[in-house]
């Protein structure tokens, strides 16, 4: 006769043991997107620490490639990470995942800036986030299998969706303290010192999540496994070297994840720099404004991650892709005018050209911080309005021309730098600029947007629009990974297309968005990146990814 150890948990103990399973394993998600936030509400001030020496432009871009980077490695990360979670299993692997993550971010905190340490500085700041972007690699593929394999039939979607819900809230946390300290610093002390706090209390977030992860039990599901022998020897052989598994591992990748990553950004991070960078937005309301909208939409993870339990995972991803392919540029479009309607007005009013010939034109952008743009005409102009944050188009000029700038109906010369010195492009900038600034102000152009025409509920309600989309296809997200592949190799094959979505696809959408504005002028131009991928994956979604809801895990 079984004795009372033996016998089975109650209903009590058994959702209990689900609850700290959710939780442990989110944690680790609020972490990442806590950190990953950080570096987006922070470019700034990580520009001015770590890139010192460079124009604002670019100094802004170096900084989100910076940001970017931990996003680069994380495919690589999840090969590392994956394949010790299909051999020794999910719970340990993920504790391994965590603590590195955390150190590295918390270290952060305490880095010496460019002006104490000089190149070391922004080396060392690529190195933490290289690291943090390897254990992140790790750790959504194995929180993502642990609750899964954990989760009873029919509610893989629902419980899953947790993670993806803890990851708003990893956004709202680190907006809200960053918010928070710049409302009761000012603005030198906050750029001086006091952005270094939120990367020192990660370490509270640290300390909690490893301490619940360690009173976790190995997942059932690789328990059983293990006990039977079956587990692979090979994962990364066995993922990516057979055909057979290959082929879901890029239809995941190409018909879900990357769709799910622009989207994704689509309704955050790229919404938070087009307020900031581009609609002239002071950042402390447009965190503000982003965080709100966040905030309401974090219910609707949840409320996905159910119905594609009982819909499917591919009709609410596939849905929320196709309707962003016709949403994103006129609402963008309506974002500049709730924002800032003095620009919007101005825009439409007396709209900016630059006439000039393409083969004088530099790309506006410059890594090295060597380039002032001061040899041609076009460089002159096209480099100050990109500094303005001017939306301008372009039209051709005949070689030899020198460059002009329209500003609706008063057509500004730009002065011809050709044969001139240092000190006389320098002075040919400057009258340009003086120049330019005097027509724009004439014209209505503002040099921020006025707080008090904000108007903060059309804001949110657009930036809600967004996050709805991103909730579709995240919330079932996970799920749908899970019950792509075996559970021998689960782990590795669901970690790398997530990480290259995530990480490449979707982490350099900001950095290359802004360039594609500031190389055409168009302030929407980054916005062709984030529709062409989600059309792509519409399209390989619809016709090759395989609805996997009622799939048995753990075959």
């Amino acid at each position: 006769m079984a004795s009372e150890t033996d016998a089975p948990p109650t209903v009590a103990e058994q959702r209990k043991t689900e609850r700290r399973v959710i939780i442990g394993s989110s944690l680790g998600t609020v972490f990442e997107w806590y950190d990953f936030y950080l570096y987006g509400l922070l470019a700034s001030a990580l520009s001015l620490h770590f890139f010192s020496g460079v124009n604002e432009t670019t100094g802004f871009i170096l900084a989100l490639m910076a940001f970017a980077a931990g996003f680069a490695i994380r495919p690589f990360g999840a090969l590392v990470f994956g394949r010790i979670g299909d051999i020794v299993g999910r719970k340990n692997t993920f504790l391994v995942t965590m603590a590195i993550m955390g150190l590295s971010t918390f270290a952060v905190g305490f880095l010496p800036g460019y002006d104490s340490i000089g190149i070391a500085a922004p080396i060392i700041l690529m190195v933490l986030r290289l690291l943090q972007g390897l254990a992140i690699g790790g750790e959504y593929g194995g929180a993502a299998v642990y609750v899964a394999e954990h989760a009873p039939p029919g509610k893989r979607g629902f419980y899953t969706s947790f993670i993806q819900t803890t990851a708003m809230l990893g956004l709202i946390l680190a907006s809200s303290l960053v918010v928070g300290l710049r409302a009761i610093m000012d603005a030198e002390t906050f750029l001086a010192w006091g952005w270094r706090i939120p990367f020192i209390f990660s370490i509270v977030l640290l300390s909690v999540t490893l301490w619940i992860r360690f009173q976790l039990e190995e997942s059932p599901v690789f328990q059983r496994m293990k006990a039977q022998g079956a587990t692979s020897k090979a994962p990364l052989t066995e993922a990516f070297g057979k055909w057979k598994n290959l082929k879901i591992v890029l239809i995941a990748l190409f018909g879900a994840v990357a769709g799910q990553a622009v989207i994704g950004f689509s309704a955050h991070l790229y919404p938070l720099f087009f307020l900031e960078r581009i609609a002239r937005v002071d950042g402390a309301t447009a965190n503000f404004l982003v965080a709100t909208a966040l905030m309401l939409i974090i219910p609707c993870f949840v409320f996905f991650g159910w119905l594609s339990d009982k819909i499917g995972r591919k009709p609410i991803m596939m849905t929320a892709c196709v309707i962003a392919l016709f949403v994103y540029f006129p609402l963008y479009k309506a974002l500049v005018g709730a924002a800032n309607p003095a620009m919007a007005a101005a825009v439409e009013r007396a709209p900016v050209t630059v006439v000039a010939h393409g083969g004088e034109c530099s790309f506006q952008f410059d890594p090295i911080g060597k380039n002032t743009f001061d040899r041609t005409s076009c460089d002159i102009a096209k480099s100050y309005l990109a500094k303005a944050g001017v939306n301008y188009a372009n039209i051709e000029a005949p070689a030899g021309t020198a460059a002009s700038v329209r500003i609706g109906d008063t057509v500004l010369p730009v002065p011809d730098p050709s044969g001139l010195d240092a000190e006389g492009r320098a002075e040919a900038v400057a009258f340009f600029a003086a120049a330019a600034k005097t027509e724009l102000d004439a014209a209505g152009y503002p040099d921020k947007a006025d707080p008090a025409q904000v108007n903060k509920v059309k804001v949110i309600i657009i930036l809600c629009v967004f996050g709805v989309l991103a909730t579709m296809v995240y919330g079932p997200l996970a799920a749908l990974l899970v019950e792509l592949f075996p559970a021998r190799i689960r782990y590795t094959s669901l970690s790398l297309p997530y990480h290259i979505g995530n990480g490449w696809i979707g982490g350099f959408m900001p950095t290359i968005g802004f360039a594609m504005v500031a190389a055409t002028g168009n302030i929407y131009q980054g916005l062709w990146y984030a529709v062409a991928i989600a059309g792509v994956t519409a399209v390989v979604g619809i016709l090759f990814l395989p609805e996997t809801y009622k799939r048995d895990i753990e075959a």
